[in-house]
């Protein structure tokens, strides 16, 4: 408006006579001076009311004639690791406890699984006539027969695993499934909460368990399921099968909690998830117990190192990481994880398992008789009448 206004007001002053000439200078000049009132007018930034009341608060505090200065930055408090630092300890007992417990029950099952095996085949020993098992067998439809035979595949791949193999895909299945709920939009909220662990977090003792079988990315997965697959073996061959998975489930929550204090101790919080820190603890406790056995590379089957060398190259390269502030990997967690599995070999296997057994008693004394499928006798418990049927 006032530009269409000076452009108006300018032809009409060229309009009057020349003899005005110093009536037309000064309100020419007048009109100049509007102008460049109205450029300023138009450079200077509109500000709302709620703005410019922010403005002279802000100025107000920074002024030097303020008491406190200029404002600071918000302290954070430093998360407080006491529960967690209780249910690692509480956890790890537990685990441990329950392995022992589990060994136990599982020795006396094998047992009298042999004893009724040996009874089956005494029993089924003086029937050496086949037509009865040719007549069923020619009785079943199609599908039953292809069933059958894809049954007896599947077992005798599974029986030709080791006892470390069959024992880790029970893992490798569970980590699979929290994989494919990562990709679910309606469980997103649930899994930032539960299933990535965070000391700054409202939830810290829960995700330390859960975070140890959570992965977002598929190559992370197959990373650590193919390193736990190959030392796999070899570990439970030492350890046995329960003592394993108490070693694993619990370098999960240990290296967990030496991830929270790195974190804490240096200000770098951020969430973290994966099995690396369970993982590294089974390969730890395999370097350690046979430094000399030979290791290569996937990609590399020519180049072997010892395995002694191995596993202080992977620390040497994790500490590496958590102090010059790498934060690709939680560093902090495979560390954790390492130094577990290490002191485990050198002083945790006498000082835990060794001392198992006044477990095992105090369980048994609060067992319930008869329990395990046992008779309170002793026997295997399978009645005389209650035979298998031989072939009619």
């Amino acid at each position: 408006m006032a530009w269409s206004s000076c452009i108006v007001y300018w032809t009409r002053i060229n309009q009057i006579p020349a003899k005005n000439v110093a009536w037309r200078a000064s309100r020419l000049d007048f009109y100049c001076q509007a102008i460049r009132g109205f450029r300023r007018h138009s450079k200077r930034p509109e500000t709302k009311k709620g703005d410019a009341r922010h403005e002279t608060q802000t100025n107000n505090i920074a002024s030097p004639e303020s008491p406190q200065g200029p404002t600071l930055r918000p302290h954070v408090p430093r998360p407080k690791l006491l529960r967690p630092l209780l249910f690692t300890l509480g956890f790890t007992g537990c685990s441990f406890g329950a392995a022992a417990i589990l060994q136990s029950e599982n020795t006396k099952s094998r047992v009298r699984t042999l004893k009724d095996q040996e009874e089956s085949e005494n029993l089924l020993a003086g029937s050496p006539d086949m037509a009865y098992w040719h007549d069923w067998w020619n009785q079943l439809t199609v599908f039953q027969r292809q069933l059958i035979i894809l049954m007896s595949v599947v077992d005798d791949f599974w029986s030709r695993r080791t006892e470390g193999q069959r024992t880790v895909t029970g893992i490798i299945v569970a980590n699979t499934l929290v994989l494919c709920c990562w990709r679910i939009p309606s469980l997103q909220r649930t899994m930032m909460k539960y299933f990535t662990s965070n000391p700054a977090a409202k939830s810290q003792c829960l995700p330390m368990v859960l975070s140890s079988f959570s992965h977002y990315s598929i190559f992370h997965l197959m990373a650590n399921m193919y390193v736990l697959w190959t030392f796999s073996s070899g570990v439970v061959s030492l350890l046995g099968r329960e003592q394993f998975l108490a070693v694993y489930t619990s370098a999960g929550v240990i290296s967990t909690m030496f991830s929270y204090v790195c974190k804490t101790a240096s200000g770098r919080i951020f969430p973290s998830l994966g099995a690396s820190g369970a993982v590294m603890a089974v390969v730890a406790v395999a370097c350690s117990k046979v430094p000399d056995a030979k290791l290569s590379v996937i990609f590399l089957p020519m180049v072997m190192f010892t395995a002694g060398n191995v596993l202080k190259a992977v620390v040497a390269l994790d500490m590496a990481g958590l102090l010059l502030g790498w934060q690709m990997f939680d560093h902090a967690a495979h560390i954790g994880g390492a130094l577990f599995g290490i002191w485990y070999v050198m002083y945790g296997h006498k000082l835990i398992w060794g001392k198992r057994d006044s477990v095992v008693k105090m369980w048994h004394s609060i067992r319930p008789p008869g329990g395990g499928g046992s008779s309170p006798g002793g026997g295997s418990g399978m009645d005389n009448n209650c035979r298998p049927p031989g072939p009619k």
